[in-house]
């Protein structure tokens, strides 16, 4: 034992230990301070060190202890305690017993931390085991509460009568951190704890959707956003009374088979389904023009304004075989929505029973599901209430636009052209649960903006309406990264014409594909591909490129495709044919293509733009949306070379195209293109034109509202309402000519909200800016109006 050791022993024992040191100093010299004194005194400093760390770590193993570890082994502080009046009796000149007990106190200082290891890594296992058990407890109450609420799901849905789709649910993990990557038709959510909870899904992915939007969502725009990522795709609002109104067109298409023709287009093509698709062959109607698919187009939701049950239910039916799910829309804010009372204007106490009775028309009238799309009501208490509402009254799922219902008076977040409040739809979201899925959106004009969304709000799903109008490959990123994953194949829609049993027909537009064509160009790839694997074997893996790789990988597709075509063509030579209601389970055709090609494509927003019309030759549709899509996606270019203007005013796809094709010249060769001054004088003088009349209907809105404040009526909104519509050109052309009492009658009736003079007389209206009424320039069919006609 060291000299150190052996004073803190002294020390440690009492008074007799003391004396001998004592006895000891008192030889030193009687005359000054000795050498030994200094050292003494460092010695005894040095002592109360040890001392203190002694006492500190007695403490922390007395802790250890109280805490549930083993009693520790005696150190060699317990072994001076408990050996005390021993060593009382041998004093500090028994060196030998101390050394004794310095290695007796090694011994036991490491079995000590031997056995303290032991108990820990002990402890530790006992803690997982009990949090296991818990977790298994907690999973067991879940499955519980599921099954009772399934339980209590099918009971409503038999006692109801409704076939209604069952929802599944299915245990795999969600990681946050890759979402956004491979589709994903499960959807988990990871609780507090760390477990994951199961969530119901529909036999379809719903995470990246395009929103439904007035003359805006038609067959050629799905397709192109299905190619570039959306999962699923809303067609645009459509009118169900007038859809009900317009049946007996409807079953005059009917054919002898039973299948139902499902979309006109508005132009170009004849009837019989020639074109290879589904159609109605009816120019009239403004809806079901509205309704064109092909088998390509799925998943596929139909979204209806409605304010009668009756109607919704029988509209709902009329398209049942041509689709997923049908959807009602609640959140149309548009001016139309609020003279005919639909949309977002049915989100008032007044109407609440009759929404409800619309959603249980619609899940008693079908076997897919029914949707809906609402906006936010004033508290999110308020919102949560009817989210709630409509899940007990058979909505399976609900998408939430995060601004408010009404926009009259607001300006600022939740406002019609505001930011969205994405916190509450992240309050509703957590109100509602794991197993109900919530579809958010707003504010989504980037990919980052679609992973950012899902993240804090917690939704199951994004749609987009603005940034996909503006990007059409908005999704694209959620299919991977193009310079990891550029070689890798994606399947995306075929976007040829096809027939509903998935074979290719001749097609007048494109010069014709006929089954037997696109065997030929199978047979011929596979052809090439034998080409290849003769090549590798003489010359190895090594002597062929990446183009000949990826062929090679592509085989055993081209060989399903092969055998695909083959079979319908032998049934259809035997005269087997589908019936029509089995179009849902039939996966959609698909074909490959590299991500790398998707990237490229996406880039160039004139390149989308050709896609667009290429599509929309196949499947034609209003020529005023044509513009309006070919505006969203080349604005910036348009405006760049001053041809906005030009394109608006376009009356066929064919100048549509020769717009984009100058812009395309003037990219490529800059110097051609000149700056014109007086043009864009021009459209600075249309844009303050345009926000006058925005400042005019405002304070119109005020007046109207201060007259039925002051006349006492329940209803502020009713003057508003009327004489809101504004006049179309046919109706212009047809009151110029009639005498002045049936114009101003007529005025009065429909139309009071605006200047008659601006659109009757032959200068215009005399006071100009002065006018109290609105000046707002007629409707043209030929024209997409942004402003009032995409639904939010």
């Amino acid at each position: 034992m060291t000299n150190d050791a052996s004073s803190l022993y002294a020390k440690t024992n009492g008074n007799e230990c003391g004396r001998t040191g004592a006895s000891t100093s008192s030889m030193e010299g009687k005359n000054g301070k000795s050498s030994k004194d200094k050292k003494g005194r460092k010695e005894k400093k040095k002592e109360k060190i040890e001392m203190k760390k002694a006492r500190k770590k007695a403490r922390k193993d007395k802790k250890r202890w109280k805490d549930g570890h083993e009693r520790p082994g005696a150190g060699w502080c317990d072994c001076i305690t408990n050996d005390h009046n021993h060593s009382s009796r041998v004093g500090r000149s028994s060196e030998v017993n101390v050394e004794r007990m310095e290695v007796s106190t090694k011994e036991k200082e490491k079995e000590r931390e031997k056995k303290v290891a032991e108990n820990t890594q002990g402890s530790q296992k006992r803690k997982s085991k009990n949090l296991d058990a818990d977790e298994d407890e907690d999973e067991k109450a879940r499955d519980k509460s599921r099954k009772a609420s399934k339980k209590k799901r099918r009971r409503r849905e038999g006692d109801a009568g409704c076939s209604k789709i069952l929802l599944q649910t299915d245990d795999v993990e969600n990681n946050d951190e890759e979402y956004d990557g491979a589709p994903c038709h499960h959807q988990s959510e990871r609780a507090a704890g760390g477990e994951t909870t199961r969530r119901q899904h529909f036999p379809f992915e719903y995470r990246h959707i395009l929103a439904p939007m007035v003359g805006a969502s038609e067959l050629a725009f799905r397709l192109l956003c299905r190619k570039y990522g959306a999962t699923l795709s809303y067609t645009p609002m459509m009118n169900a009374s007038q859809f009900v109104r317009e049946a007996a067109v409807v079953a005059a298409n009917l054919s002898n088979k039973g299948e139902v023709n499902v979309g006109r287009g508005g132009g170009g093509g004849g009837g019989g389904g020639d074109d290879g698709y589904e159609k109605y062959d009816y120019v009239a109607s403004s809806n079901i023009c509205e309704f064109q698919t092909i088998p390509s187009d799925r998943p596929l939701v139909v979204h209806f304004a409605a304010n009668d049950p009756s109607d919704f239910a029988k509209a709902a039916r009329l398209v049942e075989g041509h689709c997923d799910a049908i959807d009602l829309n609640l959140g149309c804010p548009q001016r139309t929505a609020y003279i005919g009372h639909f949309g977002s204007y049915l989100l008032g106490n007044d109407d609440r029973e009759l929404i409800l009775d619309i959603v249980r028309a619609g899940r008693d009238a079908v076997s897919i599901p029914i949707f809906v799309k609402i906006r936010l009501l004033d508290t999110i208490e308020d919102t949560t209430k009817l989210c709630k509402q409509l899940r007990d009254a058979g909505a399976s799922l609900i998408a939430i636009h995060a601004r408010y219902r009404a926009s009259w008076e607001r300006t600022s977040s939740g406002a019609r052209d505001g930011p969205a409040l994405l916190d509450q739809v992240n309050a509703v979201k957590r109100s509602m649960g794991p197993d109900f899925p919530i579809i958010s959106n707003g504010n989504v004009i980037t990919y980052d903006d679609v992973v950012s969304n899902m993240k804090y709000t917690g939704a199951d799903g994004i749609m987009s309406a603005e940034g996909i109008l503006d990007n059409p490959a908005l999704y694209l990123p959620r299919l991977g990264n193009a310079t990891d994953d550029g070689c890798r194949e994606i399947p995306i829609p075929i976007l040829s014409p096809l027939c509903k049993d998935g074979n290719h027909r001749r097609c007048p537009v494109d010069g014709g594909n006929s089954n037997e064509k696109a065997i030929r160009k199978l047979r011929k790839k596979l052809r090439e591909v034998e080409a290849i694997e003769r090549k590798i074997e003489e010359v190895g893996e090594g002597g062929i490129n990446d183009d000949q790789r990826f062929k090679l990988r592509a085989r055993s597709k081209l060989l399903a495709e092969l055998k695909q075509l083959e079979d319908l063509m032998a049934r259809t030579s035997e005269g087997d044919h589908r019936p029509d209601n089995t179009s849902r389970q039939i996966p959609p055709p698909t074909e490959s293509v590299r991500l790398s090609e998707l990237y490229e494509a996406a880039s160039d927003k004139l390149v989308l733009a050709c896609e667009y019309l290429s599509l929309v030759r196949l499947y034609p549709m209003k020529i005023r949306s044509v513009i309006f899509h070919v505006r969203r996606m080349c604005r910036d270019v348009l405006e760049r070379y001053q041809l906005m203007e030009e394109c608006v005013s376009c009356g066929t796809i064919d100048e549509v195209e020769a717009v984009v094709r100058k812009c395309d010249q003037y990219a490529k060769n800059p110097d051609t293109f000149h700056f014109d001054c007086l043009r864009a004088k021009r459209d600075k003088e249309a844009l303050e034109a345009k926000r006058r009349e925005e400042g005019k209907r405002r304070a119109y809105e005020d007046r109207m509202t201060r007259k039925a404040k002051r006349e006492g009526l329940a209803d502020l909104d009713h003057y508003l309402r009327i004489g809101a519509e504004v006049p179309s050109v046919e109706i212009i052309a047809r009151l110029k000519g009639a005498p002045r009492e049936v114009r101003l009658a007529a005025w009065k009736k429909d139309h009071s909200q605006h200047c008659m003079s601006y659109h009757l007389e032959d200068g215009g209206c005399k006071r100009e800016r002065a006018c109290a009424f609105l000046h707002v320039p007629a409707k043209d069919t030929r024209k997409f109006d942004e402003d009032d006609e995409v639904a939010g």
